[in-house]
């Protein structure tokens, strides 16, 4: 018996390939059957449930190639702002910061993640991070990068210093831990601490290091459809383990940062992932030319280079970030201390002067999230708004906030430009990512006024850029969120319609899929996206969600 009949929708399987009317068969998890309409038999198949699917679109649930859930998805695991995008998979533990391993330095930075998220739970490894998540379901599918921070806070601590031998031997068996309990590969957060205080022969030397893992250990080969005999070859190339890295610089060292991610990868001999690929700051518009001929050199030299970009020109990331590094040395009571201190005040006002860091001026700055009620606020508004309201300079406001706030404010920066976003969403080895953590309508992971790309990233793409913008086929949009990242990050059986794949599907009206979320309203839900089924349950119907959480732990190797 079939489970569920989508019958006589237009059929985009992720491949690529121009589209087709047809029928898909859901039997339990996997997908029974992918029926072309000329194949149509006249006697309709037994099914429990049937979807009338007649000028609405079929496609492989979208993959979220940069997601930041990894502690939202323990407070909340409905994850309702991803599934309502049609997003089935998230690639987490970006950007550095992953939801395990948690000892020492970094348990204690991250306390207050899971304090301010009411998370009672407490682990070490991603082993006991695993088994808490299946404990408790989970909506989407999970998959995750082990956080080079992670490793560097467990073992070194926040010190702006070079690991010695042994402080590398410590931060390779953590990593040889996570891996072989599933990680698919190493992120970095090289604008972050304790990232920032890395060197490019430290990360050179993690790479290689992971490579003889993935080489050695169960690495992910085949298709796919591994074992499926019969089946269309589909390579999973992630038998390397990726490298994904929010690189030194995304404005004034733009072309340098990019060039040392390569060098990493290239040394290394494993693949590289650019996290939100972008050219931050009005003056650095200028070096998209640059940035994409160093990548596309790169790939004829066989170097195997992807990135994934969310389609806003606004960023957010923590307001500190606009400090100098050397500010951040030593965790948050030495860099609140460095913030108190009016002499230390007065060098971190004149470095910011002389340099902006690419994240633009105090106008194009606004306040996302703070933490406490005083300052609540000043949410949404721009720095420069609420220093004149204040009557203070906008960088002693930014002081003043981060000390009361102990740094945790975060922050959105109107920095990039639509022309080059537009250039960056076409090239073939770009896909989509959120770059947000899984967030829902309402409970404890509604708070401030965060990105509306955390509710609106995949609509808008299909929606403004695709169908309005016309800046690729659907055909090639949908492979960008589908299998090319099932291929990149080594995801088997996913991101595409056939036959024994598992049954992960979006049900969309391709001619009206939009995004509704703002900056003033960012919890709004997306319009056209009717079913989303993961591992053959449905998560979405008939637009509205079910509260099944049938995700599953997408380990390396499986």
């Amino acid at each position: 018996m079939i489970s569920f009949l989508i019958k006589e929708g237009l059929i985009y399987d992720g491949t690529g390939s121009e589209p087709f009317e047809g029928d898909i068969g859901i039997a339990g998890e996997t997908i029974a059957f992918v029926r072309r309409k000329k194949g149509f038999n006249k006697e309709p198949d037994p099914a429990e449930k049937i979807i009338d699917a007649r000028n609405l679109a079929v496609a492989p649930g979208f993959i979220d190639t940069h997601a930041h859930s990894d502690f939202t998805i323990v407070a909340d695991p409905r994850a309702e702002g991803k599934i309502c995008q049609g997003i089935t998979t998230e690639v987490n533990g970006n950007c550095g910061l992953s939801g395990a391993p948690l000892t020492g330095e970094a348990l204690e930075r991250r306390g207050e993640d899971l304090r301010e998220l009411d998370v009672k739970e407490r682990w070490s490894n991603l082993k006991e991070y695993f088994e808490i998540l299946k404990k408790q379901g989970i909506a989407p599918n999970f998959a995750t990068l082990v956080g080079h921070g992670n490793l560097r806070a467990c073992v070194v601590g926040y010190e702006n210093r070079s690991p010695d031998s042994g402080e590398i031997a410590g931060m390779k068996e953590l990593l040889r831990e996570a891996i072989s309990e599933g990680a698919i590969g190493l992120s970095t957060g090289l604008i972050y601490p304790p990232g920032i205080y890395s060197k490019t022969i430290e990360l050179i030397d993690l790479c290689s290091f992971m490579r003889r893992i993935f080489q050695s250990s169960h690495p992910a080969r085949g298709s796919p459809l591994s074992g499926e005999a019969g089946k269309e070859k589909l390579p999973v190339k992630n038998e390397t383990g990726i490298y994904a890295s929010h690189i030194r610089s995304e404005g004034e060292r733009l072309i340098e940062a990019l060039k040392e991610a390569l060098k990493i990868g290239e040394e290394s001999g494993i693949n590289i992932h650019i996290s939100h690929i972008k050219t931050s700051g009005e003056k650095n518009w200028n070096k998209i030319d640059s940035a994409i001929s160093i990548m596309e050199q790169a790939r004829k030299r066989n170097v195997r280079v992807t990135c994934d970009r969310y389609p806003y020109t606004e960023a957010s990331t923590d307001l500190d970030t606009v400090l100098p590094p050397w500010v951040f040395e030593g965790g948050t009571i030495k860099e609140i201390e460095r913030l108190k201190n009016p002499e230390t005040r007065d060098r971190i006002r004149r470095e910011i002067r002389n340099d902006s860091r690419g994240k633009g001026p105090w106008e194009k700055i606004f306040i996302s999230t703070v933490q406490s009620e005083r300052n609540r606020w000043m949410e949404g508004k721009k720095v420069a708004e609420i220093a004149h309201l204040r009557d203070v300079n906008p960088i002693d406001l930014v002081f003043d906030l981060l000390i009361q706030e102990r740094l945790r404010v975060t922050a959105i920066f109107s920095s990039m430009n639509e022309e080059n976003l537009k250039r960056l969403l076409k090239l073939p080895y770009v896909m989509v990512g959120t770059d947000s953590a899984a967030r829902c309508t309402d409970g404890l992971t509604c708070k401030g006024r965060p990105h509306p790309r955390g509710f609106g990233s995949f609509p808008r793409f299909l929606g403004r850029y695709v169908r309005t913008e016309n800046l690729m086929s659907f055909s090639e949009a949908i492979r960008k969120i589908t299998l090319l990242p099932a291929e990149t990050f080594g995801i088997a059986r996913r991101g595409i319609i056939q036959e024994g794949a598992f049954a992960d599907v979006v049900v969309f009206d391709h001619k009206r899929v939009v995004d509704e979320a703002t900056f003033e309203e960012p919890f709004l839900k997306p319009k056209g996206i009717y079913f989303v089924f993961i591992n053959g349950v449905p998560v979405l119907w008939e637009g509205e969600m079910t509260d099944n959480k049938p995700g599953r732990i997408l380990r390396h190797g499986l």
